[in-house]
């Protein structure tokens, strides 16, 4: 069975600009959290003007809000994509995301270089983990 999750905040931004989907979906012992961009689940914004670092932090934030919305952790992560818009700043988003995960147990990982998306913001997360 599928359940489908709402994330406060997050969830609200996707319904507002009518994206077709869902922050987080669960079935079969796994959850599945979909893209998520630099966007302030309190403001509801993706706030102008942040470097690739702080895009990150607010990304893994917003992940880590929607596992433990859906009753899941960082913990139980078991795969990870990061989608940037530009390579380079692979060494900046790394720093930041490895602070997300305890005594260096990281999850699977792909990092998939993009062209650009319909707001202004060069990072966005997704991941699969355990219920």
């Amino acid at each position: 069975m599928r359940e489908i999750i709402r994330v406060p905040g997050i969830s609200d931004v996707t319904d507002a600009v009518g994206a077709p989907l869902s922050a987080v979906t669960k079935g079969a012992g796994l959850v599945l959290v979909s893209s998520m961009p630099p966007i302030d689940a309190k403001e509801r914004d993706s706030p102008p003007g942040l470097n690739v670092a702080e895009q990150t932090r607010i990304c893994m934030e917003n992940v880590k809000a929607s596992l433990e919305a859906a009753g899941s952790s960082l913990d139980k992560v078991l795969k990870v994509t990061i989608y940037a818009t530009n390579s380079a700043t692979y060494g900046t988003i790394n720093k930041v995301y490895a602070g997300f995960f305890k005594d260096g147990k990281y999850p699977a990982r792909t990092f998939v270089a993009v062209a650009s998306w319909p707001m202004e913001f060069d990072v966005e997360i997704e991941c699969v983990a355990l219920a």
